[in-house]
């Protein structure tokens, strides 16, 4: 005969986990929901049979296999990098209004980009950013990469290191500004290049092919491991950093860690898809109220639900002026500033 002593424990972690097993759930559905939504409508409404069979290969529809699926895929790996990136900056800086451009990283990769296309020589713009984003999606990466790493070390020299979290994010700011000076002026230099790269950085999926997925794939995949591994290290930076450190845990080297591979997927994310805000900030902020502040749920959480953000506001940017589209940076921007503006407000509340 069991004691009520002994079995406790067991029914209270099965009593916590059963609500997280419905939330991700919920996630994959409303994820699995999307994606179906996300390839039947577009400016030429597919019926869903003929979806099924191009998906399967019974089919050639060149519209499903090489236009809306990777926008599909694509939206759903850009919105898990914000997401996963947004709840760990969170965790680092321990504040909740914390996203992945906090350091100027998204603004850093734009500047890349951008400089990528403007260096592609005489080209038009349009064929200019066709050849970076469809045949050369690592070399975009590349290019948003160095610089998101630039603006970052940048950023770590003026502030004077990760441990100084106040002036990260002031020198963040300042930063990030200064490089979206830099952007438009090289987006002024060739007229013909200015439409194609400004619908570039208001943020656009259309942008997105099979190869930009599979590098997508491929730096998260490389990411998430770290991720996970340091789920305990950002749980014990919520109880503070002499908490931390009385642990044992290398904080400097840790964060810079953090700060690293939150850059890496920050910069693909932007490479591919240009600047679209506020997945990071809202995907992981609303989890942490359903699913509590437990990294280790909440890492892969923020990801599903950055992934199901993007997939729905890409979806409306399509619905809103159909048969034309909105750069789904502009319904990101419309969804998340009011809610960014609830949490200002809720804050000051809070604090008086």
């Amino acid at each position: 005969m069991h004691t009520p002593a002994l079995t406790t424990p067991k029914r209270r972690v099965a009593a916590g986990l059963l609500p997280r097993l419905w939330v991700f759930a919920a996630l994959l559905v409303l994820l699995g929901l999307g994606g179906l939504l996300g390839l039947w409508y577009g400016a030429v409404q597919i019926p869903a049979q003929e979806v099924l069979r191009a998906l399967l290969g019974w089919q050639d529809n060149p519209i499903v296999t090489e236009l809306r699926l990777p926008r599909v895929l694509g939206a759903i790996l850009v919105g898990a990098a914000l997401g996963l990136s947004g709840a760990a900056f969170q965790g680092l800086f321990r504040n909740p209004l914390a996203d992945p451009y906090l350091m100027g990283s998204a603004a850093g990769a734009a500047f890349g980009v951008t400089l990528a296309v403007s260096l592609a020589g005489g080209l038009s713009g349009a064929f200019a950013q066709h050849a970076i984003f469809s045949f050369l999606p690592f070399a975009a990466t590349w290019f948003g990469f160095l610089g998101a790493v630039g603006a970052v070390l940048l950023v770590l020299l003026l502030s004077g290191g990760a441990g100084r979290t106040h002036d990260l994010i002031l020198a963040g700011v300042v930063v990030g500004s200064i490089l979206v000076g830099l952007t438009s002026y090289l987006m002024l230099q060739g007229a013909d290049r200015v439409r194609a790269v400004f619908a570039y950085t208001l943020g656009n999926l259309s942008f997105i092919s099979w190869p930009g997925v599979g590098a997508l794939a491929g730096y998260l995949l490389f990411t998430l491991p770290v991720f996970l591994l340091l789920g305990r290290t950002l749980n014990a930076l919520t109880l503070g950093e002499e908490t931390a450190r009385s642990l044992g845990l290398p904080l400097e080297g840790l964060k810079l860690l953090l700060i690293g591979v939150c850059t890496l997927l920050t910069a693909a994310a932007v490479a591919q898809a240009g600047i679209i805000g506020f997945v990071g900030l809202v995907a992981p902020h609303v989890l942490r109220r359903l699913l509590g502040g437990d990294y280790r749920y909440l890492l892969p959480a923020s990801a599903l639900g950055g992934a199901v953000l993007l997939l729905w506001a890409d979806l409306g940017a399509r619905v809103l002026v159909a048969p034309a589209e909105l750069p789904v940076g502009i319904v990101t921007t419309l969804l998340g500033g009011p809610f960014f503006l609830y949490l200002l407000w809720r804050e000051r509340r809070r604090y008086g």
